[in-house]
């Protein structure tokens, strides 16, 4: 059976809505990094025992939250002894405008998991830019590298777009379907 983990970390609940979506997709573990950006021992076991790992965040002034960033810095000791070389591993992020450097997330991502040795897996969505497009359509953001989600300052997380929500689900289910190719 292929395990699909997905760390992350969700200031306001916008993220955890988009983290559910992938995790759904995927038939994944939700592991949610706390305020304080720490996990359990129980948590980083999940992690270790993964095929894979979705890592998502918030984007915050053109990058991941500090919460996230202090999990990802706390993964250091899986890097030195390459504990999580091979996994697949994918990411998610969301922002308030419809840019918001949400590329700059899901770089910190691809990058963290090259430096775990990982196997990246982009959307293999292609987006919504016909003029014929609604903001619900699937992959409207437009984002080839990673689940994206545009959240408006004031929405509240039950408000979230369900396009993106949509877009998270198959994102997930593409990352379960190669990780499963790739470890049959």
């Amino acid at each position: 059976m292929t395990t699909v983990a997905v760390v992350f970390h969700s200031g306001y609940g916008h993220t955890l809505k988009q983290a559910e979506a992938i995790a759904n997709g995927a038939a994944g573990t939700l592991i949610a990094i706390d305020a304080e950006g720490n996990l359990t021992d129980a948590q980083w076991e999940i992690l270790h025992a993964a095929d894979a790992i979705v890592f998502g965040s918030p984007t915050y002034m053109g990058s991941v939250s500090w919460q996230f960033k202090k999990f990802a810095d706390a993964s250091s000791k899986q890097w030195f002894t390459q504990q999580w070389k091979d996994k697949v591993f994918g990411g998610f992020t969301n922002s308030a405008t419809m840019n918001g450097d949400k590329h700059s997330s899901l770089h910190y991502f691809f990058t963290l998991a090259m430096q775990h040795s990982g196997l990246w897996v982009g959307t293999g969505l292609m987006p919504s830019n016909s003029k014929a497009a609604k903001r619900d359509d699937v992959n409207y953001v437009g984002s080839s590298a990673g689940a994206m989600m545009q959240t408006p300052s004031d929405a509240s997380a039950d408000e979230v777009n369900k396009g993106d929500l949509e877009t998270a689900r198959l994102y997930g289910e593409r990352i379960a379907k190669i990780t499963k190719q790739l470890r049959g």
